[in-house]
């Protein structure tokens, strides 16, 4: 499917999950640092306390990763880098699962992402909501989110209101004069979008779905009860740290920032004039987010930029690295309180976040973060899936997780359609009885 061809505004939108049987899910997360391609079985699963809404179990079936090239900040640099990574993961991935596949669901990290929150009503003239009203004002609120220059990744309606009352879930049957909704879109520029299906289909694969990466990452580090009570997930990767707010058991704000672990890579090799396989390697063994008083005392040596040999290694005391880490941690920690800030949902985040990501596995950064933010921070790691190998259950492959969990949720998503709605509302979700209405009501 063409990205700019078809009706519904041009995004390729999964199909609702089957319930009955078990499927096969492939994901890509394409990122700065690594791509990961993941092959997934999902079975049905029954009601259980643990991870309640979901509706399948996930068992990673097969499971491939690569050295990331060509990819910038999370923007696609180089597309036949890009392919040919692409390649090599889905290829690994393939041949442990012993199957191949023909199609992927995407992460989304570039086209500066941007949510904004539509609100539409519609006069109800005293009667009781039926499923064409909630259809009529879902379509009202998608119409206003119509841009030529980006395209819909998700919309969510958040809550609705009847004569003003807000925080409704589900209005059917109830009664009143207006029915109101609050529709959360998240969109992205279409260029980065249509060059992210472009590598896709460069390595003869189709894009099935394309999830925003902070979604993705949200649904694999949260808990229910962050979910529903509001909570930040926030996934620092390597070329961008995303913001993801959840609350009352949805996706209500999202946001990208250009800064995240390589960063920190590039300002070491710069400051302490060494390669940049190097840096890397310094930060993860000697670098820390936090400030010790030991660090003045201990020196590490730093290998030489040049090829001679004869050139020896400088010698620094680690304290200077960490001051270099420090520095750029707490920049960016910053702009992320910022932004949440900025963002009005500073309120719903509470005393919440969750920290996720490769990123997030420098030393200190949780402390660092818990002093920046002034609030409550835990590492997040991939909940709730089987199969995964040893080295792939860190932080570094929630977002992977993350778009395996995504065709579960993918029913609580309204897209606009070339006139109305078409909403695929299923499995047992709440806006499951309404989805049927609405689909009886076509």
């Amino acid at each position: 499917m063409s990205l700019f061809g078809s009706a519904n505004f041009g995004l390729p939108r999964l199909k609702p999950l089957p319930s009955k049987r078990s499927h096969v899910v492939s994901v890509l997360d394409i990122g700065s640092t690594k791509v990961v391609c993941m092959i997934g079985r999902l079975t049905p699963r029954a009601e259980s306390q643990i991870l309640p809404g979901r509706t399948h179990s996930i068992e990673v079936i097969g499971i491939g990763h690569q050295k990331s090239r060509g990819v910038k900040n999370g923007v696609i640099a180089d597309l036949d880098a890009v392919e040919s990574v692409v390649r090599l993961a889905v290829d690994a991935a393939e041949r442990m699962a012993g199957l191949t596949i023909d199609s992927l669901i995407v992460n989304v990290s570039a086209g500066r992402l941007q949510s904004d929150v539509y609100t539409a009503t519609i006069d109800l003239g005293g009667q009781e909501v039926e499923a064409n009203d909630l259809k009529k004002v879902l379509a009202a609120a998608g119409h206003q989110s119509l841009r030529t220059d980006r395209a819909i990744l998700h919309s969510l309606p958040t809550g609705f209101s009847l004569d003003g009352e807000r925080g409704i879930r589900d209005p059917l049957a109830m009664f009143g004069d207006v029915l109101g909704v609050d529709m959360h879109v998240l969109t992205a520029e279409r260029p980065a979008l249509k060059n992210l299906e472009l590598c896709v289909n460069r390595a003869h694969l189709s894009v099935e779905g394309m999830v925003a990466t902070p979604y993705a990452s949200g649904l694999a580090a949260l808990v229910d009860d962050e979910v529903e009570l509001g909570c930040a997930a926030i996934d620092m990767g390597g070329g961008t740290t995303t913001i993801s707010v959840f609350a009352e058991g949805k996706l209500v704000h999202a946001d990208a920032v250009g800064l995240g672990g390589h960063h920190v890579t590039t300002d070491l090799a710069r400051g302490l004039s060494t390669r940049i396989d190097d840096a890397e390697r310094l930060k993860v063994v000697h670098g820390s987010a936090l400030p010790n008083s030991a660090d003045e005392r201990d020196i590490i040596s730093v290998p030489p930029i040049g090829e001679d040999d004869r050139d020896q290694p400088t010698h620094v005391p680690r304290a200077l690295v960490s001051r270099i880490v420090r520095a750029r941690i707490e920049e960016t920690l910053e702009l992320i309180r910022d932004r949440i800030q900025r963002s009005g949902f500073s309120p719903i985040v509470g005393k919440r976040i969750v920290l996720t990501g490769g990123a997030s596995q420098l030393t200190g950064l949780p402390e660092a973060a818990r002093r920046i933010l002034a609030r409550n921070v835990r590492i997040g790691r991939p909940l709730g899936v089987s199969g995964l190998p040893a080295a792939a259950k860190g932080p570094a492959f929630s977002t992977a997780v993350g778009l395996m969990i995504y065709p579960q949720v993918a029913d609580l998503e309204t897209h606009a359609a070339g006139s109305g709605m078409f909403s695929t509302l299923g499995g047992n979700s709440r806006f499951a009885r309404m989805g049927q209405w609405l689909k009886e009501s076509f």
